[in-house]
């Protein structure tokens, strides 16, 4: 049984003997000059895209925080807007209701009424025209905003 083993390992080595010297000379093999050239500028250029990625994301990052921040301020001044808005509307509400008790008649009442409606209607209009205003001019500004971000970003990267 050790000469069958024996002959079965000799015949193995000698299947594999071409693989086995082609990987020793594989070893030794040196590389050409121009290869390794090639490799290293590859490399280099690769770092410096990775580089110009890097600031290049940075750029936008910093596009995004300003127009958010730009967002939130102008959010927080819509939420005071509308506060002020509900507040004036409870102080005419009330003032209302005072001129209405002080009616001496019906009719006073139903004037006072009519008044306080007109009034109403009147600062309505004035509401939304100002809204409509504010609301063009801040997606006016936002656009700009955001087409001078991407700009600096692409001018700058490219």
């Amino acid at each position: 049984m050790t000469t069958e083993t024996n002959s079965v390992l000799n015949t193995v080595k000698e299947a594999f003997a071409p693989v086995t010297e082609a990987f020793t000379k594989l070893q030794n093999l040196e590389v050409p000059e121009a290869a390794r050239e090639f490799v290293k500028k590859q490399a280099e250029t690769a770092k410096v895209r990775a580089a110009d990625m890097h600031a290049g994301s940075e750029k936008v990052t910093a596009a995004i925080e300003t127009a958010v921040a730009g967002s939130v301020s102008e959010a927080a001044k819509i939420s005071r807007n509308i506060q002020q808005a509900f507040y004036q509307d409870a102080e005419a509400f009330f003032a209302g209701i005072d001129k209405l008790a002080s009616a001496k008649s019906l009719s006073e009442a139903a004037q006072i009424q009519s008044d306080m409606v007109r009034a109403r209607g009147e600062v309505f209009v004035s509401r939304a025209k100002a809204s409509t205003e504010y609301l063009g001019k801040l997606v006016a500004n936002g656009a700009k905003t955001a087409q001078d971000n991407l700009a600096k970003v692409y001018t700058k990267s490219a």
